[in-house]
């Protein structure tokens, strides 16, 4: 029976993708990214393998998008249609890491909101924070837009430096649980990402 984890994020480039590889291999989970926009650069699921995550644990995308920008517009510059049939959960034996794309209300297309395909789903969200300055304003967005849908949420995970005074912050006012912080590594290999996660997260909480 599948166990889905959904990774969101207060924003795009702010660590979801190693925080989501870090979750998966210390969990012996899948891992999944519904729609992959922009290849240029490699996909998330190649770097997640790069991060320890197993070819044979990771699924393959709904939609793989050639420009990297909003799911919703990179399909139409594609020619293609983006349907919500085919973004159903899979289905898996144990835990599955679902990764969304940027933040929580990024457009999968011009009807449908990454939140809003994470109420259909109904699994619990983990939100990925920076610890820089504006976090406490996006995240608190991100917790208000995800609970006005019905998104249960199991908690923050913050990247970057300490910074003890805004994580308590966020997470007493959004009423959310703390689940630790993954430091910024150097170097960002598998071995190195193992090792901080499983320092920095209680994996019971994952549970």
């Amino acid at each position: 029976m599948t166990r889905a984890l959904i990774v969101t994020g207060t924003d795009t480039d702010i660590g979801k993708t190693v925080f989501a590889a870090g979750l998966a291999a210390a969990l012996g989970a899948h891992y999944w990214k519904p729609v992959q926009a922009g290849l240029e650069d490699g996909s998330d699921s190649g770097r997640v393998a790069a991060l320890g995550v197993p070819d044979t644990r990771i699924l393959p995308e709904a939609y793989r998008l050639s420009t990297p920008c909003s799911p919703h517009r990179a399909a139409e510059i594609d020619g293609l249609t983006i349907d919500p049939a085919r973004l159903a959960l899979p289905q898996v034996e144990g835990a599955l890491v679902v990764e969304g794309a940027g933040g929580a209300l990024v457009p999968v297309t011009r009807e449908l909101l990454f939140a809003d395909l994470f109420a259909r789903w109904g699994a619990p969200a983990i939100i990925v924070a920076r610890t820089g300055l504006g976090t406490i304003n996006h995240s608190l967005l991100t917790i208000e837009a995800l609970r006005a849908r019905g998104v249960p949420i199991l908690g923050l995970a913050f990247v970057g430096d300490p910074q003890e005074d805004s994580e308590i912050t966020v997470c007493t006012i959004g009423k959310v649980a703390r689940l630790g912080r993954l430091p910024m590594l150097d170097p960002l290999i598998g071995d190195c990402l193992a090792s901080a996660f499983l320092t920095h997260f209680d994996l019971q909480k994952f549970a």
